[in-house]
């Protein structure tokens, strides 16, 4: 039995800052989905050329881990989580 599976799914809010390279925001996406996080919401900004990332995601494993695993990217160059940024749980119809 899988111990995470007892606990309720948390919403966090990351942003991130990372080069935009080939495949760089795939390789987020990849690192958030292998750490077990759905993504609630995403927006993302292009500039100079770097990409700014906002995301809500939704998981029951500890957010430190994925902000490891995200600061170890090459091409990120910040990652923050906040917790209580999405104190609003979104209902579904």
């Amino acid at each position: 039995m899988n111990p995470q599976s007892d606990k309720a799914a948390e919403c966090h809010q990351i942003q991130f800052q990372m080069q935009a390279e080939p495949a760089a925001l795939e390789r987020a996406l990849q690192v958030i989905r292998i750490r077990g996080f759905g993504i609630e919401s995403m927006k993302a900004d292009l500039a100079d050329g770097l990409i700014d990332l906002a995301l809500i995601v939704r998981g029951t494993r500890p957010i430190g881990t994925l902000m490891a695993q995200l600061d170890k990217l090459q091409t990120v160059l910040s990652v923050v989580a906040d917790s209580t940024a999405y104190v609003e749980q979104r209902k579904r119809a």
